[in-house]
C-alpha cells in the first residue's frame, strides 16, 4: 500500500472515530447549527452507523438532504443526572414546570409551518386551559413567561425552531414582544426517542403518575433482546444470541455514556462477559475505533477522550464554584464522612478565601455549596451519598489535590 493510502486509511479511520465522539454529545445534530460537524458525519455515515449499531445497539439516522443527523440513544432506566439545562449562564437544570412547557410548545408547534412567540404562547396558554392535568400557563406572569422562553430557548438550540425576527428573551420583559420562528417539523418529531411511542401506551392520564416507572419502562422495551433481565414484560425468554446482544450493547452503553464504569454496579452476567476472552477483544476495538483511551483498573473501566469531544462536561475546572467546592471538599473525603463535617469543611473553606462563591454567603449559602459540589461529584462517579454519608469511590484518587492556590497575594497558599 502506497504512503498516500495509508494517509487516506488514518485519515478516514480519524474522521470516523471524531463523528462518533460528535454525534455522543450531541445526539440531534443540525447543520445550521454545526455546518463542518454534521458535513464529517454525513460523509463518514456508513461507519459511524454500523459502530453505534454493533456496540451499543442505537440507531443513527443521518438525512444529508433535510440536514441532520440523529442518534436515538435508548436507556432502560431513568438518569435523573443528565437533565434539560436552561440556556443562559446559570444553565440551572429544568424543573417540572420547564419539561411541561417544553412538551406543550413542541406539540403545538407541529402543525404550524412559522409563527411568533405571541401566537404560540396564545396556543399553548388554551391547551393549557383545556387539560385538566397540566396547570393553566398564564403569560400575565413573569415567572411563567421566564420558564416559556427557557424551553423555547432549549428548542432554538435543537435546531427545531429558528429565530427569523426579533429575540425569544424579549418576551420576559414584554408580553407584547414581536419574535417569529420558522418551525422545522421534521425534527421535531425526531425529538422523542423511545422504542414504543407513547401514543401506543394507551393509558389514561389520571394513572400516569402512580404507574410512572411501569410506563418508562414500556416505551423504552425493546423487544430484540427478548425478556432480558432489565426488561419487564411478558416476552419469550432470551436465546443465547439475545442474551449476548443485550449484554454486549448494555455494557458499551454505559461506557459511552457515564464518566466510569465500576464492576459491582455490574450484573454478574455482565462482569463474565466484560472479562470474557471476547469482551477484552471487543473493548479493546470499539475504543480504538471511537478515538478513546481505555482506563482499566481492579473496580471499574473507564473511556477517556483525549480530546473532549464527547464530553458534555468537565471535571475539574474552574467553570463554576460548585465544581471548584466540589475538587476542594473531594480532598478531605479520603474515608466515609458525614454531610456535616463537609459543611464545617466548606465554612472553613469561605472564610479562608473571602473573595470567593460570593454568591454562598447568604443564609443557607453553606448548605447550598455543598449540595451543589456533591451533586457534581455524583455526577462524576466519584463518591455515594446515603443516609447522611459520603463515600470515596475508586475513581477519586484520580483528583488529589497538593495545594490550593489563589490569584489574591494576599490570601496566601494551602
Amino acid at each position: 500500500m502506497s504512503n498516500l493510502s495509508n494517509q487516506l486509511v488514518i485519515a478516514e479511520r480519524d474522521e470516523v472515530a471524531r463523528g462518533i465522539r460528535i454525534m455522543l454529545v450531541s445526539p440531534l445534530l443540525h447543520e445550521r447549527g454545526a455546518p463542518e460537524q454534521f458535513d464529517l458525519v454525513r460523509r463518514r455515515r456508513e461507519p459511524i452507523t454500523k459502530w453505534f449499531d454493533y456496540y451499543c445497539g442505537w440507531d443513527l439516522a443521518v438525512e444529508p438532504r433535510l440536514g441532520y443527523a440523529r442518534l436515538a440513544k435508548v436507556r432502560p432506566t431513568a438518569d435523573g443526572s443528565r437533565p434539560l439545562r436552561r440556556r443562559r449562564s446559570g444553565q440551572a437544570p429544568f424543573d417540572r414546570r420547564r419539561y411541561v412547557l417544553l412538551c406543550m410548545a413542541a406539540a403545538e408547534l407541529l402543525s404550524v409551518p412559522v409563527t411568533t412567540i405571541g401566537l404560540l404562547a396564545d396556543r399553548v396558554a388554551r391547551a393549557t386551559a383545556a387539560d385538566p392535568v397540566v396547570a393553566d400557563f398564564v403569560t400575565a406572569v413573569r415567572g411563567e413567561r421566564m420558564a416559556f422562553v427557557d424551553a423555547l430557548r432549549v428548542l432554538e438550540h435543537l435546531g427545531t425552531i429558528e429565530v427569523l425576527d426579533g429575540a425569544t428573551e424579549s418576551f420576559v420583559d414584554a408580553v407584547e414582544a414581536k419574535v417569529l420562528y420558522r418551525v422545522d417539523n421534521t425534527l421535531l418529531m425526531r425529538l422523542l426517542s423511545a422504542p414504543t411511542g407513547v401514543s401506543q401506551l394507551a393509558v389514561p392520564a389520571e394513572e400516569v403518575p402512580a404507574r410512572f416507572d411501569e410506563l418508562l419502562s414500556a416505551v423504552s422495551r425493546e423487544r430484540r433482546y427478548g425478556a432480558a433481565p432489565e426488561q419487564s414484560g411478558h416476552l419469550p425468554p432470551v436465546s443465547e444470541v439475545q442474551r449476548n446482544l443485550w449484554l454486549r450493547h448494555s455494557i458499551f452503553r454505559r461506557l459511552v455514556d457515564d464518566p466510569v464504569v465500576y464492576l459491582d454496579d455490574l450484573t454478574g452476567d455482565e462482569r463474565a462477559y466484560l472479562n470474557s476472552p471476547t469482551g477484552r477483544q471487543l473493548l479493546r476495538r470499539a475504543a480504538s475505533e471511537g478515538g478513546f483511551l481505555v482506563e482499566e483498573r481492579a473496580e471499574g473501566v473507564m473511556f477517556v477522550d483525549p480530546d473532549a469531544i464527547a464530553t458534555d462536561h468537565r471535571f475539574p475546572d474552574g467553570a463554576g464554584n460548585a465544581k471548584v467546592a466540589a475538587l476542594l471538599l473531594l480532598d478531605r473525603i479520603d474515608a466515609v464522612t458525614t454531610i456535616e463535617q463537609l459543611r464545617v469543611i466548606a465554612g472553613e473553606l469561605l472564610a479562608k478565601f473571602p473573595r470567593w462563591a460570593k454568591g454562598y454567603r447568604g443564609d443557607n449559602g453553606i448548605h447550598t455549596l455543598v449540595t451543589e459540589a456533591l451533586d457534581v461529584l455524583r455526577g462524576f462517579g466519584l463518591v455515594r451519598v446515603a443516609d447522611g454519608l459520603v463515600h470515596p469511590l475508586p475513581a477519586a484518587g484520580r483528583y488529589a489535590v497538593d495545594a490550593t492556590r489563589t490569584s489574591d497575594p494576599g490570601e496566601g497558599t494551602s
